[in-house]
């Protein structure tokens, strides 16, 4: 089982860079992309009836602003909308498609530069730690990839000494990340596999790769860290500031 995460930084940006040709083409079984920034039915059916994929889409409510899709190989038993928190479902950055073995969900943590919006940033982190710990206990594995929009450790970043203070690195954005991977439970499937340092999933554009940061996770419960079997950072085509993880599991959906 291949599952891939990718920050689209708007589903339409993207396609002008062959972001559906590249999906119809990638060698994935389940693909969770984030910032969509365009509602479902704003959208040409291209973007729904990509050959070989069911689409599974969560529009935020204002228009141009974030929204989660999963396209899946297989058809899931159950598709959830949101995490039952009405202030962020409006915002439209969680849909998880449940499974037979286990249950894979599109998670999209809100971009923060200026102090408002990192308080906007940690609510939600907050909220979705809560919904973590609560899928804890429960006797279903998860698979929680995503945009979570935080470097966790110094390896994660470029020149991590002079960002300590900025979105991205902050000293509580990295201590939620700590408890996600700590108490809560879940592991950082990547990290599994690739300890090296600098394995950036975004950076600008117009910038070098090595002023970017590992934002985006594959977070997984314990029993399912036994069947990471591989992790790819996918660098071409490049189809957004991001760059699409991939995770091979040896494991059946």
């Amino acid at each position: 089982m291949k599952v891939v995460t990718l920050n689209l930084n708007g589903i339409v940006n993207a396609s002008q860079r062959g972001f559906l040709e590249w999906l119809e083409k990638l060698d994935a079984d389940v693909v969770c992309v984030q910032e969509l920034r365009a509602k479902e039915y704003q959208l040409p059916e291209t973007f729904m009836e990509v050959p070989g994929y069911n689409a599974f889409f969560f529009d935020a409510e204002a228009d141009g602003y974030s929204g989660t899709a999963i396209y899946s190989r297989a058809m899931p038993k159950a598709v959830i909308r949101g995490i039952g928190s009405p202030q962020w479902d409006l915002e439209g950055r969680f849909i998880q498609a449940d499974f037979d073995n286990v249950s894979i969900a599109s998670i999209n943590v809100p971009f923060a530069r200026t102090e408002e919006e990192i308080e906007h940033k940690l609510a939600f982190l907050d909220v979705l730690g809560l919904h973590m710990k609560k899928t804890r206990r429960k006797r279903r594995e998860f698979i929680f990839a995503g945009s979570y929009q935080v470097a966790h450790r110094s390896i994660d970043l470029g020149n991590w000494e002079s960002h300590q203070r900025e979105a991205g690195f902050l000293p509580e954005e990295r201590a939620w990340m700590d408890q996600v991977t700590g108490p809560i439970g879940f592991v950082d499937a990547f990290r599994l596999m690739n300890r090296q340092d600098r394995q950036h999933t975004w950076w600008p554009f117009d910038e070098a790769q090595a002023n970017g940061m590992r934002l985006d996770y594959q977070m997984v419960t314990p029993n399912i860290a036994d069947y990471v079997v591989e992790v790819k950072i996918l660098r071409e085509p490049r189809i957004s500031p991001h760059l699409g993880v991939m995770i091979e599991y040896d494991m059946e959906l």
